[in-house]
């Protein structure tokens, strides 16, 4: 039963090794090569464009505690931002 059983072991052992092997060998080939610059492209993409949309919600979310407008504050909100003009032109 021990023969066997370390039998087996090494046998899955060897399989793993060599699928791992080919893996990483098809990895270091032009095309493996080129795909993975591909997926790291698309996968860079989308995480900006994910970034982009959520800076959107949080600035639209903050415009909207503090009472803000894109060209300047509202009537309401005059008062506090007079001060610092937190519009975008402001700033410059």
């Amino acid at each position: 039963m021990s023969r066997t059983l370390w039998f087996v072991a090494g046998a899955a052992t060897s399989a793993y090794a060599i699928a791992k092997t080919r893996r990483a060998a098809e990895a270091l080939t032009p095309e493996g090569l080129r795909d993975r610059l591909a997926g790291l492209s698309i996968g860079a993409q989308l995480f900006g464009d994910e970034l982009r949309s959520e800076m959107t919600v949080r600035e639209t979310e903050l415009r909207e505690r503090l009472g803000l407008r894109l060209d300047g504050p509202t009537q309401i909100g005059a008062a506090a931002a007079a001060p610092h003009q937190l519009t975008r032109e402001g700033n410059n």
